[in-house]
Order: structure tokens, then sequence, then C-alpha cells
């Protein structure tokens, strides 16, 4: 069968005729993409109504409708019971029945129509409507439990993770506890210190000069001494070189005469 073949089965509450109170019938429909087939029963007797491709065509072409979206249009109505849309299973003589429905378009209100032909084998034709509705209602119920069991199954997990969140809540609230504790003994210890150096600054500040300062005025004492050290033998050095230079100079100015009183 081709999978796009989709299935439906509608129980109505009709208005019955003559004053027979309401009516129950099921509506059975097999849907497939051009064409649709029709079983109706009312527990007694059994009617059928096969929509070929050709009817369907010009039904879609009187409503200015593609084929598929009236298809669609008819399933939507003849699947699940629509509110507000008025149902009636008439009688259009010769045992044969008129399935009709209203529906709004454009805000105007229509009916949409099916003549349906009371069936050769009522009895068969219930029957298989009946077998569709138990093999519908098993597979319900098969879901239904199977839903359940994963309903407990998902519970019992969530009680599972929700217990091992609490677990790991506690966990942490203990971890942050001891964490702070260690903390704040650390930080108490380290204001301790930290009040101990400020006597002890407090205390050498008021007593004298700090060790630091004497270190200092020492380094700058090396430092004067070595650079005293420095210009001394420089001004020894340039003693030196004096007399060198005087020597030369007083050749120079010899030579210089000399020169003179040979012209």
């Amino acid at each position: 069968m081709d999978s796009t073949t989709r299935h439906t089965c509608l129980r109505l509450e009709i208005e019955g005729e003559e004053g027979k109170g309401k009516t129950v019938i099921f509506v059975k429909g097999t849907w497939f993409a051009s064409h649709f087939n029709l079983s109706i029963t009312d527990g007694f007797n059994a009617w059928t109504c096969n929509a070929s491709e050709s009817e369907i065509s010009e039904r879609a072409d009187q409503w200015d409708q593609p084929v598929t979206e009236y298809i669609e249009a008819a399933e939507r109505y003849l699947g699940y019971q629509q509110p507000g849309s008025v149902y009636q299973f008439v009688d259009a003589g010769n045992g044969n029945r008129r399935l009709s429905w209203t529906f709004v378009k454009e805000g105007v209100k229509l009916e949409g129509r099916w003549r349906c032909q009371a069936s050769s084998d009522s009895k068969k034709t219930t029957a298989e409507i009946l077998d569709f509705l138990m093999d519908a209602n098993i597979r319900l119920s098969e879901e239904v439990v199977s839903k359940t069991q994963s309903f407990k199954r998902l519970k019992t997990e969530a009680e599972k993770c929700l217990a091992q969140s609490e677990k790991f809540k506690d966990e942490k609230a203990e971890f942050e506890s001891a964490v702070y504790a260690k903390f704040v003994g650390v930080l108490n210890s380290k204001k301790a210190k930290l009040r101990e150096l400020r006597d002890q600054l407090s205390k050498l500040k008021t007593g004298g000069k700090l060790p630091q300062e004497e270190d200092e005025s020492t380094d700058r004492t090396e430092m004067y001494d070595e650079e005293s050290d420095d210009a001394e033998s420089k001004e020894q050095t340039v003693k030196k070189d004096l007399p060198s230079a005087s020597k030369n100079t007083t050749t120079m100015m010899s030579k210089g005469q000399k020169r003179k009183t040979r012209i």
C-alpha cells in the first residue's frame, strides 16, 4: 500500500429523522493522493462511498480548488469532527444515504456532500470498521503502556538526579564553608602580621633613624670618597705631565729665535 495512504475513523452523533433522537454512526475514511473511500455504519446497516479521481476533480473545479486541497479539506471534516460544522446523514432513496457537512469559505457558509450507497454486505463492512477500531484501540493501549513505562523510568531517573543534586549542593556548601574558614584564618594571620610590622615601624620612627636610612648615608659617603680619589688621581696625572709640556715649549721657543738670527 502507498506510504501516503492515511486512515481515519470518525464517531458522529447526528440528529435522527422524524424525531427519532440522535443517531451514532462511524465513518471510516481511506485517503489517497487523488481520491478517497468511505465506509459508514450505524451498527446494523452499512454504506460505502468510493470517490473517484474524476468525481473529485469535478468537485474541486466547482470550488475553485486544487484536488489535493479539496481532499485535505474533506479529510479534515470527515476524519475529525469540526466544531461549528453541521453534519447530516439523510435518506437519499433506494436504501442510499447522503452524508453532508457545512463549512465556511471566505465568509460564506457552504455545504459539502457525498452520496453513499448501501453496502452489498453490511455485516462485512461493519466488521471491517470494528476491526479497524479494535486495532487502533490496541495500538493506543500499547502506546499508553509504553508511554507510562517511559514516564515511570523518567520519573525514577529524575528522582535520582534530584537526590544527587541535593548531595552535590550539600557537598558544595561544606566545601565552601571549609574554604571560607581557611581563608578567614589566613586573612586574620596576615592582618596580625601587618599590625606587628606597623608597630615595629612606629617604634623605629620614634626611636631614631631607620637602619635603611643609615645604610643609604654610608653608601653615599663611600660614593663621595670614591669620587674624591678619582679627582686626586687625575690631578696628580696632570702635574706629572706639566714638566714635559714646559720643556717642549722652551725647546720650541729657542728654535724659533735661532731661525730669526740666521735671517
